[in-house]
């Protein structure tokens, strides 16, 4: 007997094709694509069941960008991810966040304003650690914190993109994870629900090679630029709506 209506779950696997495919060919795009959605369909799919998947797909974005992996960055923006977690996390437990969110996506919008404008940046290790910091406070306290490390790499090569970003996803996704198994909020309920959504998963992440082709010829940059101002409006909406 399923644990949703069967209703449910097909809109639920809708919305996680579109978000994996999104993913799978620019790099981020599931949490802030699929989150909103799935919480419209049933508060049941969210965090956990989103997360575990999260994890398959980028594990799965992972293997097949192998090779565009670079390691070094990865280690300076986990660095970073576990000072912004840390913060946020005192954060949360001593002041309302809601101001604090529209802050974040209104830097956001600048950021990509400023890179529209010409300025660039670079996956330098300073920044990696600063992109880091501000991914992990944003995406704990607003669960967006795919923009800013996406704008440090907005003028790599869309495979390095997928590739290096799957992988500190990777990392940040198991330990939000760890986090709930520990606050017993992640168990056979929350996985059960996660499995009636694979196959949405896979099927977005097969669907995104073929995306990926297409963005690659030329289109890496104001793909991901679109998306994370995507993602910075949304922090904004949520705010004042």
């Amino acid at each position: 007997m399923p644990i949703l209506p069967w209703t449910d779950i097909l809109l639920a696997n809708l919305a996680v094709v579109l978000g994996a495919t999104l993913q799978g060919s620019v790099g981020f795009g599931l949490g802030f694509v699929g989150a909103p959605l799935l919480m419209l369909i049933s508060p049941s799919f969210i965090p956990g069941p989103l997360l575990f998947n999260a994890v398959v797909l980028t594990l799965l974005l992972t293997h097949r960008e192998r090779k565009s992996i670079v390691v070094s960055e990865i280690r300076w923006a986990v660095v970073g991810r576990l000072v912004g977690v840390a913060i946020a996390a005192a954060v949360v437990a001593s002041i309302s966040t809601d101001g604090l969110a529209l802050t974040l996506g209104l830097m956001v919008l600048l950021l990509v304003g400023l890179s529209l404008s010409g300025l660039h940046f670079e996956p330098t290790w300073k920044s990696l650690i600063v992109a880091g910091t501000v991914s992990g406070f944003s995406g704990t306290i607003a669960s967006v914190g795919a923009p800013p490390m996406a704008i440090v790499y907005q003028n790599a090569t869309g495979p390095r993109i997928r590739g290096t970003l799957s992988a500190f996803f990777v990392i940040g996704t198991i330990m939000s994870l760890t986090a709930l198994l520990l606050v017993g909020q992640l168990g056979i309920v929350e996985l059960t629900i996660a499995l009636t959504m694979l196959p949405g998963l896979l099927l977005g992440f097969v669907l995104s090679r073929r995306l990926a082709l297409v963005i690659d010829r030329g289109r890496t940059r104001y793909a991901v630029l679109g998306l994370s101002a995507m993602g910075g409006a949304l922090l904004v909406l949520r705010q004042l709506l």
